[in-house]
């Protein structure tokens, strides 16, 4: 009787097993199908052209997140983990970042790679009124003898490479007055409010590098990044500085470029 009730058992089940059987053949089938692999989305992005209407991660307020609304659907990240955890889940298709900061954050993640295409480069400089030629040429000169002196490779370390560097101040005799520098608010990590309440950034202290080496304090007023130009122009600041448009030296002095910029796209492997 067992062993009839056993086997009315099986012959019972029998198309439920069956079923169960194809439905996992048929699963294993779809998945390659539908763009997952190890139940990772499959990568659609393979150069910069293809980033173009797509949905792009960028940490908020960066350059990178500029250019990402350019190019697509922007999605602000507040950290570097929170936006590789969106890429690896298919929540956007890929990262923009700046290149320091982006093989870095690869170094350490698994499952993306960045595009061998740079998605853009560029030189930072500090713009200068155009008849304010004596400035023009102290900030150039403040800016060789940084770069001879290693400050501005170490401040970009500090930045972009997440390495240890303290900027010690020149000892140079203080001079009467002051510039007054003109940066966005919320470009981080150029120029941003900290939590003691103080503008920090790379920027910032490139800007507080130069003055120290003039002798000259610095003071700083916010501007919208669309302002920056207009704020030298018209005489409310007397430097600017970042990723300035290219076809303002019609406004504006330009000095020596005191970094480059390269922004790259992370993608899933």
């Amino acid at each position: 009787m067992k062993n009839d009730g056993f086997k009315k058992l099986w012959t019972d089940t029998r198309p439920i097993a069956a079923l169960a059987l194809l439905l996992t053949l048929a699963t294993g089938l779809i998945l390659p199908l539908t763009g997952c692999r190890g139940g990772r989305p499959l990568n659609t992005v393979n150069t910069p052209d293809d980033a173009r209407g797509q949905i792009i991660g960028a940490m908020f307020g960066s350059p990178s997140a500029r250019l990402a609304n350019e190019f697509g659907i922007l999605r602000h990240f507040f950290s570097g983990d929170e936006l590789m955890g969106a890429l690896l889940s298919g929540d956007i298709d890929c990262a923009f970042m700046e290149s320091t900061a982006a093989a870095t954050i690869v170094s350490y993640t698994s499952g993306v790679r960045i595009l061998a295409d740079p998605l853009l480069e560029y030189d930072l400089r500090f713009a200068v009124a155009r008849e304010n030629a004596e400035l023009l040429e102290a900030v150039n000169t403040a800016l060789a003898a940084l770069t001879a002196n290693g400050t501005l490779r170490g401040l970009r370390d500090k930045y972009f490479a997440a390495r240890n560097y303290a900027y010690v101040p020149p000892d140079v005799t203080p001079r009467p007055g002051s510039l007054t520098l003109a940066v966005p608010p919320n470009v981080f990590p150029y120029s941003y409010w900290d939590e003691n309440g103080d503008f920090s950034g790379f920027d910032i202290e490139i800007a507080g590098a130069v003055c120290d080496f003039l002798g000259v304090e610095l003071n700083i007023i916010e501007e919208d990044v669309a302002e920056l130009v207009t704020s030298v122009w018209y005489g409310r600041a007397d430097l600017a500085l970042g990723w300035l448009p290219g076809d303002i030296r019609d406004q504006v002095s330009l000095s020596d470029p005191y970094a480059f910029s390269y922004h790259s796209i992370i993608v899933r492997r």
